[in-house]
């Protein structure tokens, strides 16, 4: 059994399609059925259940998918050690973000960090905070940056402070709030919203917020991209509550943003490594980048 077939059947098996599974790879969606099919062979056992149009792995098929999991990252965990041997300044990183974190953050974090150590490469996996703290507690990515609080497992994770600033109501300038100084979540409770989709934790928390002040939020719009839920408030289709940072990348005019006067809704957010994980010189480095900034609200 080779290597590269576990790495393939685990591209399969998170895409749970082998099309998509070889576009990622940059494999042929025969030669990658052709490496699942040489595991099962070997294995004498079906790893896929191929009967609907989402494959689903078999009770084999995750007992394989963990183990190679494993082996796989005991595997990658060689040239770090190697550079750590030698003394070597370079290596590889990967980094889990939310795609609203990576928009916001992670340009500076590249360019910043690239300045110290230009022979480190950044690596950006972006998916919904969930995901990216069952990415860190399995191994498949060095840190992530995710908003506080940790979802589950929290005993798995060290968890580092990364930045900490307030929420904004984001409305068209012709909405009544529009020239206020500031306006209360109470306020809101008439209001259509325009919020991020259920895979964001970002979604529940302001549910959860608007919920602590006695109301549910009549939400009109779901998305997955923060530029959509802008347009969709220039087109005076709702309000939006988002993170002051993105008010910096918001370029139409029309836009505008007023404080929220609550003093416990607020944007928290951390950088999250598996505990016990080996800190190669790479990631001891990125993290203390990452939490000795003394300008932590850019």
């Amino acid at each position: 059994m080779e290597i590269r077939d576990l790495h393939y059947f685990i591209e399969v098996a998170n895409h749970k399609n082998f099309t998509k599974a070889a576009a990622s790879v940059h494999l042929s969606q025969t030669a990658l059925s052709k490496a699942v099919k040489k595991i099962e062979t070997e294995l004498g056992v079906e790893l896929l259940d191929r009967s609907m149009r989402e494959l689903k792995l078999t009770d084999a098929g995750q007992v394989v998918y963990n183990q190679a999991l494993k082996a796989l990252s005991t595997l990658d965990k060689l040239p770090n050690l190697l550079d750590d041997l030698m003394n070597l300044q370079s290596g590889e990183l990967k980094l889990g973000i939310p795609p609203l974190i990576g928009t916001l953050f992670f340009p500076r974090i590249a360019k910043g960090f690239n300045d110290l150590y230009p022979n480190v490469s950044l690596e950006l996996v972006e998916y919904g905070a969930k995901r990216i703290e069952t990415l860190v507690e399995e191994d498949q990515v060095d840190l992530g940056i995710i908003m506080l609080p940790v979802n589950k497992h929290k005993d798995a994770f060290h968890i580092y402070p990364f930045i900490e600033e307030q929420f904004l109501l984001y409305v068209h300038e012709s909405h009544p709030f529009a020239s206020r100084q500031f306006v209360t979540l109470e306020q809101l409770k008439d209001e259509k919203f325009i919020m991020f989709s259920e895979e964001f934790t970002l979604h529940h928390r302001l549910i959860q917020e608007t919920l602590r002040t006695g109301f549910m939020p009549n939400i009109a719009y779901k998305t997955s991209q923060w530029d959509l839920i802008i347009e969709l408030i220039a087109a005076k289709l709702g309000i939006g509550i988002l993170p002051e940072s993105l008010s910096k990348k918001v370029t139409d005019p029309s836009v505008t943003t007023v404080p929220i006067y609550d003093e416990l809704l607020r944007w928290e957010l951390g950088v999250i490594t598996r505990k016990e994980k080996y800190m190669s010189f790479a990631l001891k480095e990125l993290l203390a980048f990452l939490t000795s900034s003394t300008d932590k609200k850019q």
